[in-house]
């Protein structure tokens, strides 16, 4: 934001300084124009290479990829988007081809660690969301919702997300290798960032039974 903000200041300064200092007013208009092209294509790099550190990639397996790629071109649109695995250093490296340029950046493995100024009270906070089938209510998967959603706003999103996911690049070839289009087999293959992107959360990828619990009796004192 900061950064964004001076160069705005920067190009009003300029757009008051040149016709002073450059008396051909076409000319400052070309040195003023070629300026804010090349701060807007710097400023489109920098939310670029951002985008790209924010990006989860668990390992370079095709499915892993294939989910990258995907994620890109909703952004970027289809057929502009290309994904290079490096084993070596442990990366993939992106380019992208848009109307104001070609962009080239690298993810890597691992998962990502918070941003230096990033704050948690920015972060949406998650509450227990703990789901059954109607066919096993005893058998409960443990997932969490964020705190300003109600039970009933997550149940749709997660009915929704469902659905995205299957039809999605990724959710296709699952099923090509003849992966069960069921609920455990979702929770078990739907990357993290999805569920979070509707404000969902998975703690664990098995379901667990429920578990009664057995009172102790209260002794009875002499």
């Amino acid at each position: 934001m900061a950064k964004a903000k001076n160069e705005a200041q920067l190009l009003n300064l300029l757009k008051s300084v040149l016709p002073r200092a450059v008396p051909d007013a076409k000319l400052a208009q070309k040195i003023y124009s070629a300026l804010e092209k090349e701060i807007g294509a710097s400023e489109r790099a920098a939310h670029f290479e951002k985008f790209c550190k924010k990006v989860e990639l668990p390992d370079l397996q095709k499915d892993s990829l294939a989910q990258v790629t995907e994620q890109f071109e909703s952004s970027f649109g289809k057929g502009m988007v290309s994904v290079v695995p490096h084993s070596g250093k442990k990366a993939a490296t992106v380019e992208i081809i848009t109307p104001q340029g070609t962009f080239e950046g690298t993810i890597k493995v691992g998962p990502k660690l918070p941003e230096e100024g990033d704050h948690d009270e920015t972060k949406p906070k998650f509450v227990p969301f703990p789901v059954c089938l109607p066919a096993d209510p005893e058998l409960v998967w443990l997932l969490g919702r964020d705190e300003r959603m109600t039970p009933d706003d997550a149940t749709v999103a997660l009915a929704k997300v469902q659905d995205s996911f299957w039809e999605s690049k990724a959710g296709q070839q699952h099923l090509q290798k003849r992966t069960e289009r069921t609920f455990p087999e979702f929770i078990a293959k739907v990357p993290g960032k999805v569920l979070t992107e509707v404000g969902l959360k998975r703690h664990y990828k098995e379901a667990e039974p429920v578990k009664p619990i057995r009172l102790l009796k209260a002794r009875k004192h002499d």
